[in-house]
C-alpha cells in the first residue's frame, strides 16, 4: 500500500510564509506633513532664525534660508530621479546600497540611525525646557527638573508611535496647521503694517547678504531641514510611492524653504533691517525670545500666548516624526539582516513596526536618563550639541546620496532616458553645494554645538566615526 512521502523523504517541507510588510494608504499631504513636522518650522523660526541673524549677516539672513532651499532643491532633483530604481523603504541607506554598493549602504544606514537619534534626543531636552518656560509664564508649578517634561513627552511618543502610522499622521498634521497658521498671521501683520523700516526688499541685495557671515546663516537654515528625506521611508505605507514619493519630497523642501525665508524676511522687518542684528543678539543674550517678542508687539500678548503654546506642540510633533522615521529605518534594517530579527515585526492589528518602536523608546529613555545624570543644561548642553551632530550627519547623508545618485546612472545609462540635467548636472551641482554645507558646518560647529573645541571636535567626528564603523561591518547578510 502506498503511502504519502515525509518532508524528510520526498518533498522539501513547505517554506515558512513571507513575513508582513507595512502597510497603508498614505497620500502626498500626509507624508508631507510628518516631513514638515519634523522640521518643526515654530521652533525653527523661533530659535535657528535669531541664531543665523544675530551671528551670520544680520538683515541678510534670509538670503541664507533661500540658498539653503535651492541646495535642497538641487539635491532633490537626483534624489527624486533615482526613487522609481529603489524599492527598499531606508531612504538613504537605501539609495546608497542601490548606487555605491552594500559597505556604503551600511555606513550611511548607520550614519542615519546616529544622526535622528541625536535630533530626536535634543528635541527631548528642548521641549523638557519649554515646558518649564511656558508653565513660569503661565503661573503653572515651578522647579520642576526638565528631564521629567522630557520623560512624559517619551510616554506618549511611544504610545502614538506604537500604533497605525495614520493615527500619527493625523496628530502630526493637527499640529503643523496650528504653527504654520499662527506664524503666518504674524508674517502677513508685520508685512501689511510694514515694520519698523517700512516694507522693504533690502534683506536680499548683495550689501545685506554680505554684510557678515552668511555661511552661518546658511548652516543654520540647514539645521532646520533636518528630516525632509523622510518621505522615501514611508514608501512601503504610501498610497502609489513612485508617485507619492517624488511629490512630497518636492513640496516639503518648496513649503519649507518658502516658510523659513518668509518667516526670516517678516522678523527682519518687524525688528528694523537697520538695528536687527542688535535686536537678535539681545533677545539672545537676554534670554528672551525674537519671535514671541515681535509677535506681543504686532498683534497681541493673545498671539503670543497662543504661540507659546503652540511651541510645545510643535516640538511634540517633531519628535514623534523622528520617532516614526527611526522606527522604520530598524525595520528596514532589520529586513536586510542588518538588525535583529525581531524588529522587523510587524504587530497583528495596527501594522506598525511595534518593537523596532519599543526599541527605539528604550534608546530615547537611555539618553534622557544620561543627559540627566549628567546634570547638562537642557537647550545648549542636550539640544545644541545633539543637533550639531545630526546636522554633520545629514549633510554627510545627502552628500553620499548625491554621489550614489551619479554612479548609478554612470553605470545604468539605459536607465537614465537621456535626462542630463536631472541624472548628472542636478547630483553635480548637488554634490558641489553640499561639499560646501559640510565646510560651512564644520567650520562653524562650536556655534551650534556651544562647547569648547575639544567637545565639538569629539562630537563632529560622531557621524564620520558611524559610518566607518558601518562600512567596516560589512554587507548584509541577507
Amino acid at each position: 500500500m502506498l503511502r504519502e512521502p515525509t518532508a524528510s523523504e520526498g518533498h522539501s517541507a513547505a517554506p515558512p510564509p513571507a513575513p508582513a510588510n507595512l502597510t497603508g494608504r498614505l497620500g502626498t499631504g500626509s507624508i508631507v506633513f510628518m516631513v514638515i513636522a519634523a522640521a518643526a518650522p515654530l521652533t525653527v523660526v523661533g530659535g535657528n532664525v535669531p541664531l543665523a541673524i544675530a551671528s551670520g549677516p544680520g538683515a541678510g539672513a534670509p538670503v541664507g534660508f533661500a540658498l539653503a532651499s535651492l541646495i535642497l532643491l538641487v539635491f532633490a532633483v537626483g534624489f527624486v530621479t533615482m526613487t522609481p530604481h529603489v524599492r527598499q523603504a531606508g531612504a538613504f541607506y537605501a539609495y546608497a546600497t542601490r548606487g555605491l554598493g552594500d559597505r556604503a549602504g551600511v555606513g550611511t544606514a548607520a550614519v542615519a540611525l546616529v544622526a535622528y537619534t541625536a535630533i530626536q534626543a535634543g528635541v527631548y531636552g528642548y521641549a523638557g525646557w519649554a515646558v518649564n518656560s511656558v508653565l513660569d509664564d503661565f503661573g503653572g508649578p515651578t522647579g520642576v527638573p526638565w528631564w521629567v517634561w522630557s520623560l512624559a513627552t517619551v510616554a506618549v511618543v511611544a504610545l502614538l508611535g506604537y500604533r497605525h502610522i495614520e493615527l500619527s499622521s493625523r496628530v502630526l498634521g493637527v499640529a503643523l496647521v496650528l504653527e504654520i497658521a499662527v506664524v503666518a498671521v504674524l508674517d502677513a501683520v508685520i508685512f501689511a503694517k510694514g515694520g519698523e523700516s517700512g516694507l522693504n526688499v533690502e534683506s536680499f541685495t548683495p550689501d545685506a547678504a554680505f554684510s557678515g557671515p552668511l555661511g552661518v546663516a546658511v548652516l543654520f537654515a540647514l539645521t532646520g531641514f533636518i528630516g525632509f528625506e523622510s518621505t522615501a521611508v514611508f514608501r512601503n505605507e504610501a498610497r502609489d510611492p513612485d508617485r507619492t514619493i517624488p511629490r512630497a519630497t518636492y513640496l516639503a523642501v518648496l513649503v519649507i524653504g518658502a516658510f523659513y525665508t518668509v518667516s526670516c524676511w517678516a522678523l527682519v522687518l518687524g525688528a528694523g533691517t537697520d538695528r536687527v542684528e542688535g535686536v537678535a543678539d539681545e533677545s539672545l543674550t537676554s534670554g528672551g525670545n525674537m519671535l514671541m517678542d515681535a509677535a506681543g508687539a504686532y498683534v497681541g500678548t493673545a498671539l503670543r500666548d497662543v504661540m507659546q503654546v503652540l511651541l510645545l506642540t510643535s516640538l511634540f510633533a517633531c519628535v514623534l516624526s523622528f520617532h516614526n522615521v527611526i522606527a522604520r529605518y530598524a525595520f528596514t534594517l532589520s529586513r536586510e539582516g542588518l538588525a535583529p530579527a525581531r524588529l522587523g515585526a510587524v504587530h497583528p492589528r495596527h501594522h506598525s513596526p511595534y518593537i523596532a518602536s519599543a526599541v527605539q523608546t528604550s534608546s530615547a529613555l537611555a539618553l534622557v536618563a544620561i543627559f540627566a545624570a549628567l546634570g547638562l543644561e537642557p537647550l545648549v548642553g542636550v539640544f545644541g550639541s545633539m543637533a550639531g551632530v545630526s546636522t554633520v550627519g545629514m549633510v554627510l547623508l545627502m552628500l553620499t546620496t548625491s554621489v550614489a545618485v551619479l554612479v548609478f546612472f554612470a553605470r545604468h545609462r539605459d536607465l537614465a532616458g537621456g535626462r542630463t540635467w536631472q541624472t548628472r548636472v542636478a547630483p553635480v551641482l548637488a554634490v558641489a553645494g553640499l561639499l560646501t554645507g559640510l565646510w560651512l558646518v564644520v567650520s562653524n560647529f562650536t556655534l551650534i554645538t556651544g562647547g569648547g573645541t575639544g567637545v565639538s571636535v569629539a562630537l563632529g567626528a560622531v557621524p564620520f566615526a558611524a559610518f566607518a564603523a558601518g562600512w567596516l561591518r560589512g554587507p548584509a547578510r541577507r
